[in-house]
């Protein structure tokens, strides 16, 4: 696949998000024009003469524009997640679920949903509900898990970290199977929908969380762009070079563990962001992570907000749940990347 420069291709990103953006809150089942976008906008302004109407003012900011944010802030996330765990294993194949957090927040929520019943419905704090707490301290704990398998008092394995997450992702599916086993129909339900992928409930509140998690992820990891290119060569050519290859590991499997969780608890199970991204960013502009994170940020921000979009449209007035659509979307594309670069060898 030919490459193209890297100050093309993020440029390019950064000219279609804003685009991307304005078409999201203006589709929907009620279609809003960038007159009345622009329009209402205007309205909120203090010295803004323009007015808008009240049904769409309330669609765009009440329901459309905290949704499009969610879904701009959580692909960012998993996509540049994706990006730094590929550069972590060195495998350009790896998923940010690698490391256990998506297993053990599917177990915290499953378990939230069967044991609190209908206190789930009615609990929330900091606008967030108890399923989504219980599926952050779930991928939490996970983490942690395998973190402290990983770890010895020579450092940390990423092969035996790979294997750890491998073994709590298989105890997390025993476990959710189990918690299904005694689900009654309604929270079977809950638990189907949560593990499709969801921006449905997106609200104000949980897009300051989300944005606070994205601004830090984005702001750091990059900080780390020489060390993992570092690691692209092996962990002791990268102490050779003066790289801190345990407190690189550490930082980024903590930071990474509280982007995936802070996502899976707002939003549920939604893949082949963090794992298609990223190696197709990389087949278009190389390895080098000092273009590779921004670009898989931005690149992975457009894909979710087009995705959750579809959502809301294909099978109107009622919708899909995201992840459906980003595994829709994103397993052909992942198929035809394999496919052409097994053309090219």
């Amino acid at each position: 696949m030919r490459r193209f420069s890297p100050p093309f291709v993020i440029g390019l990103l950064v000219f279609l998000l804003p685009l991307v953006v304005i078409f999201a809150i203006g589709t929907g089942t009620v279609n809003i024009s960038i007159d009345e976008i622009l329009r209402a906008i205007m309205a909120l302004l203090p010295s803004g003469s323009a007015s808008a109407s009240s049904q769409a003012s309330t669609i765009l900011f009440d329901i459309r524009l905290p949704r499009v944010l969610l879904a701009l802030c959580l692909g960012a996330i998993l996509a540049i997640s994706g990006a730094v765990m590929q550069g972590l294993f060195r495998n350009p194949l790896a998923d940010p679920s690698l490391i256990g957090v998506s297993g053990g927040a599917s177990v915290g929520a499953s378990m939230v949903i069967v044991m609190a019943g209908g206190w789930v419905q009615s609990s929330a704090a900091l606008g967030l509900s108890a399923v989504a707490m219980g599926a952050f301290t779930g991928g939490f704990i996970a983490t942690i898990l395998v973190y402290r398998l990983a770890t010895s008092n020579i450092g940390t394995s990423v092969t035996t970290m790979l294997l750890a997450g491998i073994a709590i992702g298989a105890i997390a599916g025993a476990l959710n199977s189990l918690l299904s086993y005694f689900a009654d129909n309604d929270m079977l339900r809950q638990m189907s929908l949560w593990q499709m992928g969801n921006l449905s409930t997106a609200n104000w509140s949980r897009v300051a969380i989300i944005a606070a998690v994205a601004v830090l992820l984005v702001g750091l990891f990059p900080r780390d762009s020489r060390a993992l290119n570092a690691l692209l060569l092996g962990e002791s050519e990268a102490r050779h070079l003066g790289i801190d290859v345990q407190r690189v590991k550490r930082r980024l499997i903590v930071l990474t563990a509280l982007g995936i969780g802070t996502s899976v608890a707002m939003a549920g199970m939604i893949g082949f962001v963090g794992l298609v991204i990223p190696h197709a960013i990389r087949l278009l502009i190389g390895p080098d992570h000092r273009w590779l994170l921004p670009g898989s940020a931005l690149a992975g921000a457009i894909l979710l907000i087009v995705a959750d979009s579809l959502a809301r449209v294909v099978v109107a007035p009622t919708e899909l749940p995201t992840g459906i659509l980003t595994a829709l979307l994103g397993a052909p594309f992942f198929v035809a990347l394999l496919i052409q670069r097994r053309r090219e060898i």
